[in-house]
């Protein structure tokens, strides 16, 4: 497309969209109209991919995850279709900023942190590829939430990035299908003696899905990330209305689209913990039930699924994909148990995500039972089963019990997802070999054939040649472009490490992107940064394994230091959060605070602000991590030895040229190996000692008594000084 093209497309659009010409709409307008205009240019090439899938009958992988968090789409769109100069040239002679109307989109409000992030990288690298994929989800209305800070505390709105529709997704309601909660299974035997299963008194919902485009960098493939939405059977009853029952009217739509509100709610109440179970089933049913439709659509014969089919079960919130993909097999398709579960466990394949014991997902009996009935009797079966062939084994009841996947009235998620799987895979090789040798370590015994190491990875596309477009430049300059599709040909530059040109245009780049956050600070946080002093920044999750608590601390001692050591040789330096906590996780809710108000005492103080800064930045997200990264000195990866399975920020941090303060954990260990100790600040216990540590004798009130340093820090915590008003507050 030539801008001549491009530029009638676009006003043609917004006269269609608005009635208005680009010189008399405003800036959402004109992104909409943009938007618009890309989408057009891909409709094309996304018909002929899916048609050319259908027509050849290939093996399609579903990836089935709660999260996916792409960040804003139209920047990368047009990086993909090799667009992006043309379009930013067009409209700059129109009088419109590219950049500013990347800014006018919204992130899409469909995941949190790096399990939806790493489920976007690899739908992008799918489609680069050329692998047919779909990502399958929830098309949640409010995200997680949009983070506010007030007086230094979190606080949670909606996120409201559907406020202006989302001009990317096309509806597809000729693919609905209705999703059941609750009821009671009737069963019934025929003549030859075989039991049949029907749901009666049901609650249904209908699941209407909404396809969002996901390019392959410029090869004209174009897959698919389909999320579901939540409909009322009866979305609206006219009798109750022309009564003047106008909120029983809509009462069941407005139950219906509960399950797409938010992301993760809170689950400290039993409302909450049925939410989000229905959530899970939701989606995943609708998915199976497509996949199963579309699938004999084409004429193929259900034995045949595994052969063209798989689904990817990213973490264990799909889990019920297992049980799901058994029900229709024995219930509507009319297979033997042995044939189902045959085809069910060489279609479905787990990733880990986990290695605390916590985090690994477990369900009540009596919810499950009670929303899920059917659903919870094959899971039953499955247990039983499964632990009849571990008997069979010669196992103990002790193990037996160890590996159940129903015990002590819980549903183990993990352990059904191994068990209903071909393949299990950790995200770092030190994570799964945690797995195997620890955590999942019985399983491993019986199976590991099954256990397989994939370390997570990121996609350079987003998080070089669109975050840090001038670095980009710098490295196409001297290696080429092959890079944006394979990322190994970047050692490449090694040659360049000593070049000192190369060397004083790399750190004016990283000066550039470093007064580009210093004015995103300003406008956003009121606080002026010197870009000269060191950017030392720690942005992910807010949990207490990442230990966002010590980077705090430490900054405390190099206040301490700075007060009271006349010759303390310290480089002026600025720390940068970014995080959200979960909404009902108090504690991790308090360090925010902390953090805030260190921030307030050290950047008020005339004797250290000149010399150490601190800044929150709230809200964080894809699109101010793509500014966050390319400014950072110091990328802190800080997780407790053997608690973070992976980790993808220390990828992008070091892909932009920050170095790395970091413990032995999760991919840090492999990075490490990669680049070589003189190239990596690595400090702290191994996940082995961390993990003998947890059964020796640890004292900490010993350290606090011996070490002068860290007792004075400690104290500051809980005299008041970091909270006059409230002395207690941090004393948890």
């Amino acid at each position: 497309m030539n801008k001549a093209m491009f530029k009638e497309k676009f006003k043609q659009n917004v006269k269609t969209l608005f009635r208005k010409t680009p010189s008399s709409a405003s800036d959402q307008e004109l992104y909409q109209g943009l938007a618009y205009t890309i989408r057009d240019l891909i409709m094309d090439p996304w018909m002929a991919t899916h048609q050319a899938y259908e027509k050849k009958r290939v093996k399609q992988v579903y990836y089935l995850s709660m999260e996916f968090l792409p960040g804003p789409l139209l920047g990368n769109y047009l990086l993909s279709l090799h667009l992006y100069d043309v379009v930013e040239e067009s409209l700059e002679e129109m009088g419109v900023s590219l950049e500013r109307m990347e800014q006018m989109e919204p992130d899409p409000g469909l995941g949190n942190g790096g399990l939806g992030r790493l489920a976007a990288c690899f739908l992008d690298s799918l489609s680069t590829l050329e692998y047919p994929a779909y990502g399958c989800g929830i098309r949640y209305r409010y995200g997680i939430f949009e983070q506010e800070i007030k007086n230094g505390y979190q606080i949670e709105r909606p996120d409201q990035w559907l406020k202006y529709g989302n001009p990317w997704e096309v509806k597809r309601p000729e693919y609905t299908v209705e999703v059941k909660f609750k009821g009671e299974v009737k069963t019934t035997i025929d003549q030859e003696g075989k039991h049949h299963f029907t749901l009666v008194n049901y609650q249904s919902v209908f699941a209407v899905p909404f396809d969002i485009p996901i390019l392959g960098f410029r090869n004209n493939i174009v897959n698919t990330l389909r999320l579901w939405d939540a409909q009322a059977v009866q979305s609206f009853d006219l009798k109750k209305f022309e009564q003047g029952e106008y909120q029983k009217a809509v009462e069941e739509q407005n139950l219906a689209e509960t399950i797409v509100k938010v992301l993760y709610p809170a689950d400290l109440h039993e409302q909450g913990k049925e939410l989000r179970l229905k959530q899970q089933y939701f989606f995943i049913s609708a998915t199976v039930q497509q996949v199963i439709q579309k699938f004999k659509q084409q004429g193929e014969e259900v034995r045949n699924l595994p052969y063209q089919v798989a689904f990817q079960l990213n973490d264990t919130h799909p889990a019920v994909a297992i049980p799901e993909l058994m029900r229709i097999l024995m219930d509507q398709e009319g297979l033997s148990w042995e044939e189902a579960w045959d085809i069910t466990t060489r279609t479905c394949a787990y990733t880990n995500h986990t290695v605390m014991t916590e985090a690994l997902e477990m369900w009540p009996v009596g919810l499950f039972s009670r929303l899920l009935p059917r659903v919870y009797q094959i899971i039953e079966e499955i247990n039983r089963r499964f632990c009849l062939s571990l008997q069979e084994k010669g196992y103990t009841d002790q193990q037996i019990y160890r590996m159940a996947i129903i015990a002590d009235g819980h549903i183990r998620m993990a352990y059904l997802c191994i068990v209903g799987s071909h393949a299990v895979n950790g995200v770092a090789r030190l994570h799964t070999e945690i797995l195997k040798q620890q955590l999942l370590k019985d399983f491993y015994q019986l199976t590991p054939e099954k256990f397989h190491n994939k370390t997570n990875g990121i996609t350079q596309r987003r998080w070089l040649l669109h975050a840090n477009p001038k670095l980009a430049d710098w490295v196409t300059r001297r290696i080429g472009d092959g890079w944006m599709t394979d990322l190994k040909q970047i050692e490449a530059l090694r040659s360049y490490a000593k070049d000192t040109e190369a060397q004083a245009q790399f750190m004016g780049i990283k000066h550039e992107n470093k007064c580009r956050l210093a004015r995103y600070i300003k406008e956003h946080n009121d606080i002026y940064v010197d870009p000269y002093s060191i950017f030392d920044i720690q942005i992910k999750r807010l949990h207490e394994y990442k230990r966002q608590l010590l980077n705090a601390l430490h900054i405390l001692y190099l206040y301490n230091q700075l007060k009271t050591n006349p010759h303390f040789d310290f480089y002026p330096r600025t720390f940068i959060f970014g995080a959200k906590a979960a909404s009902g996780y108090v504690r991790a809710k308090l360090i925010i605070k902390l953090i805030n108000n260190i921030a307030q005492v050290i950047n008020s103080d005339p004797v250290t602000k000149e010399q150490l800064q601190v800044v929150f930045i709230k809200n964080y997200r894809v699109s101010n991590a793509e500014v966050l990264i390319p400014a950072a000195d110091v990328s802190e990866q800080i997780s407790t030895a053997g608690k973070e399975a992976s980790g993808t920020g220390n990828m992008k941090f070091m892909l932009n040229g920050a170095l790395t303060i970091g413990t032995l954990d999760g991919a840090n260990v492999e990075i490490l190996e990669e680049v070589g100790e003189e190239n990596i600040f690595i400090f702290g216990l191994t996940a082995e000692e961390t993990y003998e540590l947890a059964k020796g004798e640890y004292n900490p009130r010993e350290i606090y008594e011996s070490d002068p340093i860290i007792r004075e820090i400690m104290n500051q915590l809980i005299n008041g000084f970091l909270s006059p008003d409230d002395p207690d507050l941090f004393r948890e």
